[in-house]
């Protein structure tokens, strides 16, 4: 369910960042943005991907990998839209926010690391993936 809404939420903001956010920012940011908007849907499509592989063979690293995914798109997605919102209001007070775009990839990094584990881990009657 979150994955469905995240999807639709990717293709709100990235018609947006298509088509009206060129008026209002520079087109560096711009390009900040689109890359938020490309990793938000990245993780989506893995959401989804968890998704199948829970009714298969539900895990703990399953699990986890799922909600790393979750929270990387909100650091990692999130902190680049804040600061294009930043730029485009032009509020001051944008350099202590990037440091949370990295922590985000983090997320994302270990994300992956656990769905490597969780798909290491299933056992051999469950069939390959």
């Amino acid at each position: 369910m979150s994955a469905a809404l995240l999807g639709a939420l990717g293709v709100v903001l990235g018609a947006f960042g298509a088509h009206g956010l060129k008026e209002l920012v520079l087109p560096e940011t711009v390009e900040a943005f689109k890359t938020g908007v490309q990793y938000q849907m990245y993780h989506v499509f893995a959401l989804l991907f968890i998704g199948v592989l829970w009714s298969r063979f539900a895990s703990r690293p399953l699990r986890w990998a799922a909600n790393c995914f979750l929270i990387g798109i909100l650091l990692f997605s999130g902190s680049l839209y804040v600061i294009t919102l930043l730029k485009a209001t032009d509020t001051i007070g944008l350099g202590k926010l990037g440091i949370v775009t990295p922590i985000g990839g983090l997320f994302f990094i270990v994300g992956w690391l656990l769905l490597f584990v969780a798909l290491l881990k299933k056992s051999p009657e469950q069939g390959q993936v």
